[in-house]
């Protein structure tokens, strides 16, 4: 298979996209103001210890508490030796990943020291672990710990024989280590390197900590290019092409240093056309903030991201099949399947999602589509769960999330529908206005009032609704003034009274129902 990964810096943010057999399959953006957190290692305070949520929250910095799930607590210092469960027995630390009730030895204004897992998102703060691991090119140092893993992706049962007798040789007490997929092939000196400089950085770092105080960042994880260099950058990369002198520079020094070989796969691109429209992935970013999605048979694909779940819908759309109304249906969900999941590494979706398949009636079809997907999910580097077709035609899945969609990264929440994609009627606004005025009538006696409004609600009310608003002139014993003003949003009014011009909208609590 066919890899490269294009890296595009401008002024606003970092844009890296990847390509697979010259189809775009991933895409990750970065800020320039808004570094990512995930990997950070943060000496944070204890904030609150919650049991009955089986969570603490902990200051980090930032402006929201991260969120610590006692399943995230792997350190032993951090547990208590034995805790009762709900029927009065005593347990051991061994078995609390099997009881809902995990018992902490946390308090109020403790250092603990914590790694981000997911970021923030909306009102929730980022997730953290006390489980911290640094990566390096080869290897994954994990303090605190004691296992030795070696990644599945490796398949040859002496190489991993091979890497797992050298993780031991390396391996320290009190020190995990994973051995990534990169690590295949490579000689007992190179990967001995790795671990040397992992060990030294590691110490570095828990010298750092002692000199500050919580809340403060220990360790922070190479910005998203470089990432996704040090975990993407394997054998079947075959050229990394990039518009930015300095971050090319950067990355050589890097690629130098922890896998010289590759090197020479880095390009500098230097012309004058942006490097995304050039190779035909400006136009396949901007799709993805879209929710139609139209697959080469005709049919299409509707993805909708609400705050509780991922929707996507399968409609047969263009498509007219010569076959039977059953073979056109599997045709078009395995089609769609392969899309399906395209689509949830592009636009990095996560959580809970529902796949609306179009209806098929025989068992051994809606298995086919079941595997497909999954089958097209194993090339996905998050973790998923998927469960079969049900009943309904629907399927559903989860996948992991520790970055924000592109949609979220990309876009901000429209201020005049709230992120509802919808504004109330002119109609539902009359009614509004309606109701705002015998509020204030109540207790006001003024008998002038102005009424500013959307130039399109404006012209909508001076030509379709004149008769209306001359009754509800009447209707309060009072005469309105209608002016247009594009300041206003389109689902929105403000009164004013007087020669002052005194707004008084908020005099009134306006209808929002």
């Amino acid at each position: 298979m066919k890899k490269e990964i294009y890296i595009n810096k401008s002024v606003g943010e970092t844009r890296i996209a990847i390509l697979e057999d010259d189809r775009l399959v991933e895409v990750y953006v970065e800020k320039e103001d808004q570094h990512r957190m995930v990997g950070n290692i943060y000496k944070g305070k204890v904030e609150n210890v919650l049991p009955g949520m089986q969570a603490a929250f902990v200051n980090i910095g930032y402006d929201i508490n991260a969120f610590l799930p006692f399943s995230e607590i792997h350190t032993s210092e951090y547990l208590s030796d034995e805790y009762e469960d709900a029927s009065g027995s005593n347990r051991s630390n061994n078995h609390r990943r099997n009881d809902d009730n995990i018992a902490v030895d946390l308090q109020k204004d403790q250092d603990i020291f914590v790694q981000v897992i997911k970021e923030p998102f909306a009102s929730k703060g980022p997730r953290v672990t006390t489980e911290v691991a640094i990566p390096g090119r080869l290897l994954v140092l994990v303090p605190n710990a004691n296992y030795i893993g070696i990644s599945k992706k490796i398949w040859d049962k002496y190489e991993r024989r091979r890497l797992k007798r050298l993780a031991s040789q390396l391996k320290e007490d009190g020190l995990g280590l994973i051995v990534r997929t990169v690590a295949e092939g490579k000689s007992d000196e190179t990967i001995r390197n790795d671990y040397r400089m992992l060990k030294e950085h590691w110490d570095r770092l828990q010298k750092k900590s002692g000199r500050m105080e919580a809340p403060a960042l220990i360790y922070e994880d190479l910005e998203t290019a470089s990432s996704v260099i040090r975990d993407l950058l394997t054998a079947d990369v075959g050229k990394i092409i990039l518009d930015s002198k300095k971050l090319h520079k950067r990355l050589l020094r890097y690629l130098e240093d922890v896998s010289p070989n590759l090197a020479n796969r880095l390009e500098l691109y230097k012309l004058k056309m942006p490097l995304f429209e050039s190779m035909g992935i400006e136009s396949e970013i901007s799709k993805l903030l879209r929710p139609k999605v139209w697959l080469k048979s005709g049919a299409y694909l509707i993805i909708e991201k609400t705050e509780a779940m991922v929707v996507v819908d399968v409609n047969s759309g263009r498509y007219v099949g010569r076959n039977l109304h059953e073979d056109n249906s599997l045709k078009i969900n395995l089609e769609a399947a392969r899309e399906v999941a395209r689509q949830l590494r592009l636009r990095d979706l996560s959580g809970l999602i529902v796949i609306d398949f179009i209806d098929m009636r025989e068992s051994d079809n809606q298995r086919k589509v079941y595997y497909e997907l999954r089958k097209e999910l194993k090339k996905d580097r998050a973790k998923v769960a998927v469960s079969p077709i049900s009943d309904f035609g629907l399927l559903e899945m989860t996948r992991q999330r520790i970055r924000l969609s592109i949609l979220d990264t990309m876009s901000d929440e429209c201020p005049t529908c709230g992120g509802s994609g919808r504004i109330i009627s002119k109609d539902t606004l009359i009614t509004r206005i309606d109701h705002w005025l015998r509020r204030y009538k109540s207790k006001h006696r003024s008998l002038r009032l102005t009424l500013l409004i959307h130039p399109e609600v404006h012209q909508y009310l001076q030509k379709e609704k004149k008769k209306i608003m001359r009754g509800l002139m009447w209707q309060n014993f009072l005469h309105i003034h209608m002016e247009a003003d594009s300041s206003v949003p389109r689902d929105g009014f403000r009164f004013i009274k007087g020669r002052e011009k005194i707004d008084i909208t908020e005099e009134v609590e306006v209808d929002k129902e």
